[in-house]
């Protein structure tokens, strides 16, 4: 019955409600380096592993892909959606965890669900989260079709935030090369998005017009000339898809913990830390803790 209704979840961004956009910094993220998307993408999964993936990559980053918020715009229930993504994990095309970035001046770790058209086996899975991401293989020339910049990609998806931006294909591929000068000052696709959609006026006759003015008027600024240091790899880390338990991703595959899978863990150690050795564990992670801030400071 819920694959007869299907067709709603794939109608023009303007016939649909908005998809809600998560908070600030959390939502959706896109893993880098996947191939272009191509009509067979989700093939291998079954119809409605298939069908939530389709909809979850299209959506812009920071959409909220929650269950409880997929289950307002999807014909299935928060059961069928949770068991759904739980099967992406474990295809690869999605993977649970937190990250902190560590030149934010934050000690927070923010929640994250990366998402990735192309599937990833745990290995890359793993580098990914090391900050070492190797290079997907293209695929020959004439068998993708055209590359699609990310500066086309989010203007195209602005309908789904505010449905009064819906515009074309040609003024997304006009106003693309208007964007792209916003990325190469440093700009995230979430403030593009807020630049973009805040305090729209009502009605909006020429989304077009609208989204070239405020392109072009709120352009940030040139960042600074000089050699940029390179920037350390953000710390990541991976939790199981059923218990969200965080763990190395070796201990992880298909993003379950062992537990999960019925497996037995090992078994623990009763005899417990003395107040010196407490004491020094404690040490050693404030010590390690004021390497850092050096490091970044440097």
């Amino acid at each position: 019955m819920a694959d007869a209704k299907l067709s709603a979840a794939f109608l023009p961004a303007h016939a649909t409600p908005p998809h809600p956009m998560a908070n600030p910094g959390y939502g959706k993220r896109d893993a880098p380096d996947q191939l272009p998307r191509t009509a067979q993408d989700f093939a291998h999964l079954p119809p409605r592993e298939a069908a939530v993936a389709a909809y979850i990559d299209r959506l812009p980053g920071g959409a909220d892909i929650s269950v409880k918020t997929l289950a307002k715009t999807l014909p299935y229930g928060q059961c069928a959606l949770r068991t759904a993504l739980n099967n992406l994990q474990r295809a690869g095309h999605l993977r649970r965890g937190r990250e902190h970035l560590v030149d934010s001046g934050s000690p927070r770790w923010i929640t994250r669900t990366w998402f990735s058209r192309t599937a990833r086996n745990d290995d890359w899975w793993a580098a990914f989260t090391r900050g070492d991401v190797p290079q997907e293989p293209q695929e020959p020339s004439d068998r993708q079709g055209p590359t699609r910049s990310r500066a086309y990609i989010l203007l195209a998806a602005l309908g789904r935030t505010a449905p009064s931006l819906s515009l074309s294909k040609a003024a997304c591929a006009e106003l693309a090369p208007l964007l792209t000068e916003w990325f190469a000052r440093g700009a995230s696709d979430e403030h593009v998005l807020r630049s973009l959609t805040a305090g729209l006026p009502t009605p909006i006759h020429h989304p077009a017009a609208l989204i070239r003015t405020r392109l072009t008027t709120k352009l940030p600024p040139e960042r600074e000339p000089g050699p940029t240091p390179p920037r350390r790899p953000p710390l990541r880390v991976l939790e199981c898809a059923k218990c969200g338990t965080p763990g190395r991703p070796e201990a992880l595959p298909g993003g379950t913990c062992g537990p999960c899978r019925g497996e037995a863990g090992p078994t623990p150690d009763s005899t417990p830390l003395t107040a010196s050795a407490v004491r020094t564990h404690a040490a050693d992670i404030r010590a390690a803790m004021a390497n850092r801030r050096q490091e970044s400071h440097t």
